[in-house]
């Protein structure tokens, strides 16, 4: 049965159960998220389009994910980029705005890195698998990610050895000491930006 009603070119990219009183987070491919509290979200019939959570920045701009937010004490933003690279940032370091806003920088985006691919709430007792379009998967323990700030381009978490290969997929997972047939993921610190925040406009 339909859960959204979909507009031309759109399509479902999350869904999360929540308990009423979650917060949630949006980003976008171009390193941004928004924080927002999902009663700002009227509750309306399931056949609906809905209303709209993040604004987006241009014409080849997507959402690429969804996270709810349970506890900020101790859950961390996990973000991805296409090239590899990513990084944990605590949750109080996004300022909660209303929904629809475009949010604030949440990976500063370069060549290097590539655009965002994955958001995702964890903690140290989760893992992460990553698979590459070449068909490469890899398993990395968060807590070997050591938590940075928003606006840094993070650490490479994955070596993508083929020319062109980009991050298909990041699953969570929790953390298991049981040895299996998977890669286990070294972080290499050595490509981390300087962890400088530039001041913040209305319009983040």
């Amino acid at each position: 049965m339909i859960a959204i009603n979909i507009n031309e070119g759109d399509e479902v990219v999350g869904v999360r159960l929540t308990n009423g009183h979650n917060e949630l987070l949006l980003a976008n491919r171009n390193g941004r998220a928004v924080r927002f509290d999902e009663n700002d979200v009227r509750t309306m019939g399931r056949v609906s389009t809905g209303v709209i959570g993040m604004r987006l920045d241009g014409d080849d701009d997507e959402v690429v994910g969804l996270v709810c937010v349970n506890d900020p004490q101790t859950e961390t933003i996990m973000v991805v980029s296409e090239n590899g690279y990513g990084k944990r940032s605590e949750v109080e370091d996004y300022r909660k705005t209303a929904r629809g806003a475009k949010g604030v920088k949440t990976l500063a985006i370069t060549e290097k890195t590539g655009r965002l691919v994955a958001i995702k709430v964890v903690t140290d007792e989760n893992d992460l698998m990553i698979i590459n379009k070449s068909g490469v998967l890899i398993r990395l323990k968060v807590a070997d990610v050591r938590v940075m700030g928003r606006a840094t381009q993070g650490v490479r978490l994955i070596n993508l050895a083929k020319k062109n290969d980009v991050i298909a997929s990041v699953c969570k997972v929790q953390h298991s000491e049981e040895n299996d047939d998977i890669e286990e993921a070294e972080i290499v610190n050595e490509a981390e930006a300087p962890e400088t925040q530039a001041p913040e406009n209305n319009n983040e």
